[in-house]
């Protein structure tokens, strides 16, 4: 049974195609059901006799998987890309490998290709685009009959335009042609509201061999020395309050709901190899890594889905379009800083599951642009995030490389190469393999820990 909002959804996209238009954007909140209700849509079309094959592009295999297995349910057909199938579901980084003869096999054909999370999608004609994003304004533009973007979060963090989006001038707003907010969600019932805990300290010392110098916040901390806010993440007594924390609100909320779990989003892979030893030593818990570097990191996230496992700690595997509903609480301890990031992650904990606890809960510390982020979470667009030019990001390395298993060869053969996204490359996040970051002090040490809550949408 469809949702409200994906109803509504469909029949404007029909409509919008039967006016003559190719190109329909549709902007909903994470967790509210964006990939069913296309399949549903090109369900909808292959029944009027609009279009004879659908492909899905997607920006990781885990979220590409998904969505094959949504599309094979409700299309009820295997949806691998073989001759016999309705369509198929692949990576925005394979399209680079597509042959010519690809694009004019489907350019016989009347195609829908469903675009996952847009914003990866950046360039126009004649700038320096994204190889996968200068794919799709010269092939798929011209090849597809109709297409539907899909994205929780319509902005990219870099100076690219986005492809297949509207822009008004002179302030290059988004202009979407479907949009369901988090604040409609939640008020539906579709997602769960979000709770934000921003851990703060109020005794702060920085020892170095002359002088002890003292703060009475993390942000005087960063404003008022040369301190990374890599030191914060990686420093022991700060790890060990925000985990306590994260714990002992999931340990309340699986009182209820037995097999709710937890993500703790890591810096890198020996900041997470802390987390799971402070997890396990300190509190006891059962927890599971999944990191870029996992060849068989589709099949540990697969399996955790389904586990009881408590927590599962991520280095780049876990953000937008990961879909494991029993998340409920999540620490976000990455260096990555900006709000695009903050809110894919956010989005893992909000789809709603059956038991009566509902809660998520997100954990982060008390530094300026997450504390701005969290204040800002109940606009569905901010202003920051509303506009083209925004930080100079890259979210994506070309030297963590993959092959992919899909098959894609609709009445052709197509060799699908794949690269698993290092979600966590990003140029101004200060990332590390070694990522105990020394500063020119001897000692850090935080104390008298104390938190503040935002919970988004509550009125009255």
């Amino acid at each position: 049974m469809l949702r409200l909002w994906q109803s509504e959804c469909i029949s404007n996209a029909i409509d919008h195609y039967k006016n003559g238009h190719r190109h329909f954007l549709a902007q909903a909140t994470p967790g509210a059901g964006k990939t069913r209700m296309a399949a549903y849509l090109a369900k909808v079309l292959f029944d009027n006799n609009m279009i004879d094959l659908v492909i899905c592009f997607s920006p990781s295999k885990t979220v590409a998987l998904d969505i094959q297995k949504t599309f094979a349910d409700i299309l009820d057909c295997t949806f691998t890309g073989q001759v016999a199938t309705l369509g198929c579901s692949m990576t925005y980084q394979s399209m680079q490998y597509l042959h010519h003869d690809f694009w004019k096999t489907i350019s016989r054909r009347r195609v829908l290709c469903v675009f996952d999370e847009i914003h990866h999608c950046g360039g126009n004609e004649g700038s320096d685009n994204n190889s996968w994003g200068q794919s799709l304004v010269h092939d798929i533009q011209h090849a597809a009959l109709y297409t539907l973007a899909l994205t929780g979060t319509p902005w990219r963090s870099d100076e690219l335009p986005i492809s297949l989006l509207s822009y008004t001038d002179p302030e290059d707003k988004v202009i979407c042609n479907y949009q369901y907010s988090l604040k409609q969600a939640v008020n539906d019932g579709v997602c769960r509201r979000p709770n934000i805990t921003l851990i703060d300290s109020d005794k702060i010392s920085l020892q170095s061999s002359t002088e002890t110098e003292h703060f009475s916040s993390i942000n005087a901390l960063l404003e008022n020395s040369n301190t990374h806010y890599s030191c914060v993440l990686n420093n022991n007594d700060a790890l060990n309050a925000i985990i306590e924390l994260a714990v002992n609100k999931l340990k309340t909320i699986r009182q209820i709901s037995v097999k709710a779990g937890g993500l703790i989003v890591a810096a890198s892979i020996i900041h997470a190899q802390k987390i799971i030893q402070i997890l396990k030593q300190q509190f006891n818990q059962t927890c599971v890594l999944v990191t870029y570097k996992d060849k068989h990191s589709n099949n540990i996230i697969e399996s955790f889905k389904y586990s009881a496992t408590q927590w599962i700690v991520s280095i780049g595997m876990i953000s937008e379009g990961t879909d494991i509903p029993r998340l409920q609480v999540c620490c976000y301890l990455s260096n990555i800083r900006t709000e695009l990031y903050f809110r894919q992650v956010l989005g893992r904990i909000l789809r709603t599951t059956n038991p009566a606890n509902q809660d998520a809960w997100l954990y982060t510390f008390a530094e300026n642009n997450l504390i701005r982020f969290a204040e800002q979470i109940e606009i569905d667009i901010p202003e920051s995030c509303s506009r083209i030019t925004m930080f100079n990001d890259s979210y994506y390395s070309e030297r963590n490389q993959e092959h992919t298993q899909y098959s894609t060869n609709i009445d052709t053969e197509v060799e699908d190469h794949c690269y698993t996204i290092d979600w966590e490359n990003d140029e101004n996040a200060f990332i590390a393999e070694s990522n105990d970051i020394q500063t020119p002090h001897s000692a850090l040490t935080l104390g008298q820990y104390h938190t503040r809550v935002i919970s988004a949408f509550i009125y009255g």
